[in-house]
């Protein structure tokens, strides 16, 4: 890309959205904007105002931003292109001189309450909290003097003239937000040996079994799974589609060929791109599902097929 490149993520600028994006290389020679919501983020893309959307897609202790995850299961089709894994460390911003006793609401991403609700708990007992669609938005919302409080990293602070009430207040040390670089669809990156594939399934009917099925296409290709949920449709009660993260590349055999077989179960196969993974593992695949025995066991196939065509024509 040139650096003319714009780059969209999820703002007001100070989240971690934008921290993870400024870990990519191509984060230096690109605009960088922010929007007020992963949609917002997401339509630029395919509208073609942006290049790229760096949004959060699961963290460890919450799981996956539903949002996003929906987002990315309907309208036109786009494609992740990176990922980025990010530790997170909240901390309770508030205006300069604000005790702990005068805070009396608390604002955060949905996500970021969650992660916290032990410290606010006792903490701050009878605070109420606020959803913003941000944290560096709810400590905005702190500046123009609409909470006492955010959750955000303690980095928004100088951004919106902040100081820390208290810092990593956070119930779980080391948990881990994992964002994706989205682009409009295009050739995947190139495998690096290390990769991971994202798709979401359609059912075609319901029907008893019908999730194992789809489970066996991976299962009897050697394909690990690494994120498996359930999402709905919209088209009703029990109607679900199938969000799925695996190891490996579609230009692996074994990812290729399961991908293919699932491509005749379900309904649709929305391919959601395969790139490097940010932890840099390497998936074990055993030598029976490696690309050399699929190829071997289709030159194997291709010579009984050449076979049966020469009984056929010498009438033997």
């Amino acid at each position: 890309m040139t650096s003319t490149t714009r780059l969209v993520y999820l703002g007001p600028p100070g989240t971690f959205s934008e921290a993870a994006l400024m870990t990519l290389p191509i984060a230096d020679r690109a605009q960088l904007d922010p929007l007020p919501n992963v949609a917002a983020a997401l339509d630029a893309v395919r509208q073609g105002d942006a290049d790229g959307a760096l949004v959060p897609f699961e963290n460890s202790v919450e799981g996956s931003v539903s949002t996003t995850l929906d987002e990315l299961a309907s309208g036109d089709l786009l494609q992740v292109t990176a990922e980025v894994v990010l530790l997170i460390r909240f901390a309770l911003l508030v205006r300069p001189g604000t005790v702990i006793d005068a805070v009396r609401t608390v604002s955060s991403h949905p996500h970021a309450q969650p992660q916290c609700r032990r410290w606010l708990a006792k903490n701050l007992p009878d605070a109420r909290w606020e959803p913003s669609f941000s944290n560096s938005e709810a400590a905005r919302r702190v500046q123009a003097g609409e909470v006492d409080a955010a959750l955000a990293g303690a980095f928004a602070a100088p951004r919106y003239g902040l100081s820390v009430l208290a810092d990593d207040v956070q119930d779980v040390d080391g948990a881990q937000t994992r964002f994706v670089l989205v682009t409009r669809p295009g050739p995947p990156p190139s495998p690096t040996g290390s990769d991971r594939t994202t798709v979401v399934l359609f059912e075609r009917d319901d029907h008893p079994g019908a999730l194992l099925e789809i489970l066996t296409e991976f299962a009897v290709r050697g394909v690990n799974l690494t994120r498996l949920e359930s999402r709905p449709t919209g088209a009703g009660l029990g109607r679900y589609s199938f969000s799925v993260d695996c190891e490996g590349h579609v230009s692996e055999a074994r990812v290729g060929e399961a991908l293919s077989a699932l491509h005749r179960v379900c309904a649709e196969v929305r391919f959601l791109g395969s790139y490097s993974r940010a932890d840099g593992r390497a998936g074990v695949v055993r030598p029976s599902t490696s690309d050399d025995a699929f190829h071997e066991a289709a030159v194997w196939l291709s010579g009984l097929r050449g076979d049966t065509r020469a009984r056929s024509t010498d009438g033997s």
